[in-house]
């Protein structure tokens, strides 16, 4: 394996890729937007909803910005309510990986691959999720968005990444993620392996065509890319037919 191919740094998202997401997230949003008069059974949910779908892996706060365009005040009380609504579904439902999650850190961490976790959640919900799943010692870093200058579907997250750990290549980045702003991201910043998985928000049509250079059953086979020899690498060729 050739110097500016091999893989020295992983970055994986949270919700949906490693975190079992089920309708956390969506509920989340749901129970925002209602705060603010947007309600279930109308045009305007409808709307919403939709629009929260496609933006998903984005930040948190700029999705509610660009729902309430120019109206910044709404945008930060809408967040607030997003994330008391995320934190007392935790509380109910507590936190689960997705199956083989925490296989999978073990693989990269042993083969010598450091682990940062990206996220489109506040470094507050990113902390609460850590802790809840007791992962402060099992990755090498967390970003949130507030730590990487502007969230997905920019670079900046994993490029931020990439300095704090001293990459000097960014082929030797792999990124995992479940949306196609995860996809974008992964592309933007250089990344060899930009693998989308299908535990998460969008389906594998959407990953493929927001870039995905791999399309996954989810994290769990993750490692046997990462790890893998360039050469034996296709693109594509990890996703049964029945999920293209």
């Amino acid at each position: 394996m050739s110097g500016a191919e091999r893989i020295t740094v992983a970055c994986l998202d949270l919700a949906g890729t490693t975190v079992a997401d089920g309708d956390a997230v969506a509920t989340a949003f749901a129970e925002a937007i209602a705060t603010m008069g947007i309600v279930a059974g109308t045009t305007a949910y409808e709307r919403a909803m939709a629009h929260v779908h496609d933006a998903r892996g984005r930040p948190k706060i700029e999705v509610f910005r660009s729902l309430f365009a120019g109206d910044e005040a709404r945008a930060q009380a809408a967040n607030l309510s997003f994330e008391r609504s995320y934190d007392l579904i935790v509380d109910r439902r507590g936190l689960v990986p997705v199956p083989g999650t925490e296989e999978a850190l073990h693989r990269l961490a042993s083969a010598g691959v450091r682990v940062c976790l990206l996220t489109g959640f506040s470094r507050r919900t990113l902390g609460r999720v850590l802790d809840t799943l007791g992962w402060w010692g099992r990755v090498d870093m967390a970003l949130s968005p507030e730590d990487g200058g502007r969230g997905r579907p920019w670079p900046d997250l994993i490029l931020s990444a990439a300095l704090r750990l001293g990459i000097d290549d960014v082929r030797h980045i792999a990124v995992c993620g479940d949306t196609e702003n995860d996809m974008l991201s992964g592309r933007r910043a250089g990344a060899s392996i930009v693998a989308g998985v299908l535990t998460g928000a969008h389906d594998a049509d959407r990953l493929h065509s927001a870039g995905a250079t791999h399309v996954l059953a989810s994290v769990a086979d993750f490692p046997d890319l990462v790890l893998s020899p360039p050469r034996s690498r296709h693109h594509d060729d990890a996703v049964t037919a029945e999920h293209r």
